[in-house]
């Protein structure tokens, strides 16, 4: 008899992985040596289940996906829009919930309204280029930014920015408010288009018992 073959997850480093091993553990899925905090492990393994993981950065989980190195992935939906990856998404887990912005000073509104070319700092230049190019039709001019985006309006280097909000505190400190909203945001469950063929029964199975959870 064939022995099975690993199934092997990536998960987003942090809250994001903290709370898929939690709802992992409600439908039986655990891992123990996950959680020695000591530990300096980078993959870590389920014998009995025939499970591994891993913890990545969030936009490298689609691409750890994609090219196999991961049959299942967890990961923000930013991170899905943003890289582009050839993956399967399966499931909407309803945690890390918030939302992508177009944010910047009041008066930047008129800006929005009247389509003039401005500039915008932002972390995912794809999703605010979309945004701008496909659904408002408005030429910009899109300044990449890996630090404090909110900066950006501050000193003048942008009009405005596209970003993730969560509670807005950070934009309410410094004289910003949300000017429109591109699209909401959560944790989804993503699975390799070659593993959902070969592993279908088992990743299907998942996908099931988590539902019903969720539900």
């Amino acid at each position: 008899m064939e022995e099975r073959r690993y199934l092997t997850f990536a998960l987003t480093k942090g809250r994001l992985a903290s709370r898929t091993l939690e709802l992992l553990e409600q439908i039986g899925i655990t891992c123990r040596e996950m959680k020695d905090k000591n530990s300096r492990k980078l993959v870590f393994v389920n014998e009995e289940l025939k499970l591994k993981f891993f913890l990545a950065k969030g936009p490298d989980v689609p691409t750890y996906v994609e090219y196999g190195a991961a049959d299942i992935g967890v990961t923000g939906k930013d991170e899905l829009l943003e890289e582009g990856r050839r993956v399967y998404e399966v499931l909407d887990l309803g945690f890390g919930k918030c939302r992508m912005c177009v944010c910047g000073p009041a008066k930047a509104r008129e800006l929005l309204l009247h389509h003039e070319m401005i500039r915008v700092a932002t972390k995912y230049p794809v999703i605010a280029k979309d945004y701008f190019y496909n659904e408002k039709y408005q030429t910009v001019d899109i300044i990449k930014l890996n630090g404090s985006v909110e900066l950006g309006p501050i000193v003048g280097l942008a009009d405005v920015i596209v970003d993730i909000v969560e509670t807005g505190s950070t934009l309410r400190e410094n004289g910003l408010e949300v000017l429109e909203e591109i699209c909401p945001l959560s944790a989804r469950m993503i699975v390799n288009q070659v593993s959902m063929q070969m592993e279908t029964e088992r990743i299907k199975e998942i996908i099931l018992r988590l539902r019903e959870k969720l539900s």
